[in-house]
C-alpha cells in the first residue's frame, strides 16, 4: 500500500483515520477562557474609549501615574526607548519577521500566518479606533488605543499560544501562562510609553485590552480558514482524500470481478 494512504488511515489515538492537519494556533482547551476573556477585554475597549472620547487632558488616574514615572533618567530611559523601538514600524517588522522565521524553522506555516494576521488585526484595530474616539495628547496627536502597547501584547500572546500548544498546557495552566505572557508584555511596553509621554496610561490599558480581544479571534478565523482549506482535498462526506477514494472504489470493482468469475 501507498505510505500517503496509510498515513490517512492512522490516527494519531490508534483509532480513526489521521487527518493530516497541523496542530490548532488557538488549542481547544483555552478556547471558552480565552474567548471570555476577549468579550471582557472589548467592553473594557469600548467603556474606556468611550469616556475619554474627544479628551485633550490625562484624567485623574493618567495625572498620578505620569507623575509617579515622570522625570525617569537614565539607564531606564534608555530601556523605554528601546521597548518603544519595538513598536516602531521597523521595529515591529523585525520583531514580528523574527517570531515568523522560527515559526518556519519549526516547520509551522499555519503559526507564521497566525502571527502575520494577528499583528496586522490588532495594529489594524488600533488605527481604526483612534479617530473613532478622537482622544489627543500633546496636540492632536491621537492616542487612544495604544497601538504600541497593542502590538508587543499581540506578540507575547501569540508566541505564548503557540508555546502552550506544544507543550500541551491544560486549561487552567495554558490560560494562566498565555495571560501572564499578555500582561507582562502589554505592562512593559505600556511603562515605556508613559515615561516617554507618548500616551496616558489609559491609552496603554486600551491598547492590551484590544490585543486580548482580537488575538484569540484571529486564532480561531485562522484554524478554521486553514480546516476548511484542508478540507477541499478530501471528498465530502468521507473525510478521505480523493486519491485514496479512487483506490478503494478500484478495490470494490476488483472484488466484484472476482465473485462474477466464482
Amino acid at each position: 500500500m501507498d505510505e500517503s494512504v496509510g498515513e490517512y488511515r492512522r490516527s494519531p489515538r490508534g483509532g480513526g483515520r489521521a487527518t493530516g492537519r497541523p496542530a490548532p494556533v488557538l488549542p481547544p482547551s483555552l478556547r471558552v477562557w480565552l474567548g471570555l476573556i476577549a468579550s471582557l477585554a472589548a467592553l473594557v475597549v469600548v467603556v474606556l474609549g468611550a469616556v475619554h472620547a474627544g479628551d485633550s487632558e490625562p484624567g485623574t488616574t493618567d495625572a498620578r501615574i505620569w507623575a509617579a514615572v515622570d522625570g525617569v533618567g537614565p539607564p531606564w530611559r534608555h530601556v523605554a526607548l528601546a521597548t518603544d523601538f519595538l513598536g516602531e514600524p521597523v521595529g515591529a517588522v523585525l520583531l514580528a519577521g523574527a517570531v515568523v522565521t522560527g515559526c518556519l524553522v519549526l516547520r509551522q506555516p499555519k503559526a507564521a500566518v497566525f502571527v502575520v494576521t494577528g499583528a496586522g488585526l490588532t495594529v489594524g484595530a488600533t488605527t481604526l479606533l483612534k479617530p473613532v474616539v478622537g482622544r489627543t495628547i500633546h496636540g492632536d496627536n491621537l492616542s487612544y488605543p495604544s497601538g504600541h502597547t497593542a502590538f508587543l501584547t499581540a506578540v507575547a500572546l501569540m508566541v505564548s499560544l503557540l508555546a502552550a500548544g506544544r507543550l500541551r498546557l491544560g486549561r487552567a495552566a495554558g490560560v494562566a501562562f498565555v495571560f501572564a505572557a499578555g500582561l507582562v508584555g502589554g505592562a512593559v511596553m505600556g511603562w515605556a510609553q508613559v515615561v516617554l509621554g507618548s500616551h496616558y496610561a489609559t491609552d496603554t490599558l486600551g491598547g492590551w485590552c484590544a490585543a486580548l480581544a482580537v488575538l484569540p479571534v484571529t486564532a480561531w478565523l485562522v484554524d478554521r480558514t486553514a480546516d476548511r482549506l484542508a478540507g477541499r482535498g478530501t471528498v465530502r462526506g468521507s473525510g478521505r482524500p480523493s486519491e485514496w477514494r479512487a483506490d478503494r472504489a478500484d478495490d470494490r470493482r476488483a472484488d466484484a470481478g472476482r465473485q462474477e468469475c466464482r
